[in-house]
């Protein structure tokens, strides 16, 4: 096998369940839309894939070759998984927030009552 695509199995693997988790995340809810909401789920969705990409090549090159060759894609699959899930945890609790306030941006007048 290529070494390249070797290291980069996992996400090749994962990249129709990512896809599908990102139309999920981008479609629902369906409004408010606008600029603002369009930039926080872009942002949210590349945060996501960084934080997979990164966690998956952390894996490859950490994972302990005694326990064999397939241990490698076992641990990459799953720190990358784990860390795209929680990437987006964390996006959707930030848009729930903000879609709580009516889609505006939270000033600190906001956030911390008087």
């Amino acid at each position: 096998m290529n070494p390249q695509v070797e290291f980069n199995l996992a996400l090749i693997l994962f990249i129709p369940w990512f896809s599908i988790l990102a139309v999920l995340f981008w479609a629902y809810p369906r409004a408010p839309r606008g600029p603002a909401r369009a930039l926080l789920d872009t942002t949210s969705l590349i945060v996501a894939l960084i934080a997979a990409v990164i966690g998956m090549h952390w894996s490859m090159v950490n994972a302990d070759p005694q326990f064999g060759p397939m241990w490698k894609q076992v641990l990459a699959t799953s720190v990358a998984y784990g860390l795209f899930l929680l990437a987006m945890t964390v996006a959707l609790l930030i848009r729930r927030r903000w879609l709580a306030t009516g889609g505006t941006p939270i000033s600190s007048s906001q956030a911390s009552p008087s």
